[in-house]
């Protein structure tokens, strides 16, 4: 029988084994992570509210912790993200506009061209203007295309101007709220809202292009973003306003296509921000985020149900087979 305090193995020299560094095996150490409790050296702790962590634990903790979100469910990034879509949308609607002034000859009448006051059909000076002009008529026999394509036209070096600064002035800080993906659907509702409300309501000869019915849709989605955040909108909503009134008292201007955008563009964005939550916790956001996109689908889908109406009541009037 033998007593370690007197005479025993220990007393003979024999060092007690020692802990090694689980990520350096070559390491001796005696201290240990708080977390998981396995041994660690120096390099590989860092300190924590209580104690120190190994640095597995410290990135497992990082990806456990939940993202800060938006109101509108998008994931807040640091600095200042670049507006991809926005620049991408300003872009887009730059180019078509250069292609047109370039086959029309003219930066200002890009959009000229010739009705036929029999057949109702029309002669543009730019055939990509008149390939993707919002023509009732042409989309009564079968170029759908028309609705999306006339939202990246524009009748003017002014009109482009005019719509893209507001595109940019407002479109970086919805993006930045809604999340790069929202913030595009919620611009394309916005778009066929207000080419459905221009085929329904406008006359049947009136040819109607630009984004402004898009941009109406982001204007509206701000005023509803900045009510669901308890701030105020009135500057918001002071813009909209004016551009009503000018769209009532300025003659060749689409009211319907405004209005239209402004009304899908603020209703994507409502079933967005105004989906429950829940208490936040990851399955509470993700369910909100499928609802959100199932209400941006109900709302295409309702818009395109308008444009499809107004088009079965437009051959049967026009007599389309």
């Amino acid at each position: 029988m033998t007593n370690p305090g007197w005479g025993g193995a220990a007393s003979e020299g024999t060092p007690p084994p020692q802990s090694r560094c689980a990520r350096h095996p070559d390491r001796p150490t005696v201290l240990s992570c708080s977390r998981c409790g396995r041994p660690a050296c120096p390099d590989c702790l860092r300190s924590a509210p209580v104690g120190h962590q190994c640095v597995d634990c410290v990135a497992a903790g990082r990806r456990d912790r939940p993202s800060a979100r938006t109101v509108a469910g998008a994931t807040m990034r640091s600095g200042s993200p670049m507006p991809v879509v926005t620049y991408a949308l300003i872009a887009l609607n730059v180019l078509f506009f250069a292609v047109t002034a370039i086959q029309a000859g003219s930066l200002m009448n890009n959009g000229a061209g010739v009705v036929n006051r029999f057949t109702g059909a029309a002669t543009f000076d730019s055939s990509l203007f008149g390939h993707l002009v919002l023509d009732p008529l042409a989309v009564a026999q079968g170029e759908w295309y028309r609705i999306v394509g006339s939202g990246f036209l524009h009748f003017g070096l002014i009109h482009l101007a005019i719509n893209m600064l507001v595109l940019w002035i407002l479109g970086r800080d919805t993006e930045m709220v809604l999340g790069r993906s929202r913030y595009l659907a919620v611009y394309l509702v916005a778009l066929l809202g207000g080419s459905a409300s221009a085929l329904a309501f406008e006359s049947l000869g009136a040819f109607t292009a630009g984004a402004s019915g898009a941009i109406f849709g982001i204007m509206g989605a701000q005023a509803v973003l900045l009510v669901r955040m308890r701030r105020s909108a009135g500057p918001v909503l002071t813009i909209i306003g004016f551009n009503i009134v000018i769209s009532l008292t300025v003659p060749g201007i689409s009211l319907w296509g405004h209005l239209g955008g402004l009304v899908a563009g603020a209703a994507a964005t409502a079933v967005l921000v105004y989906a429950p939550t829940g208490q936040r916790t990851p399955a509470d956001v993700a369910r909100a985020r499928q609802l959100g996109w199932a209400g941006i689908a109900a709302i295409g889908v309702l818009v395109v149900g308008v444009i499809a109406l107004r088009v079965v009541g437009l051959r049967d009037q026009l007599n389309i087979a």
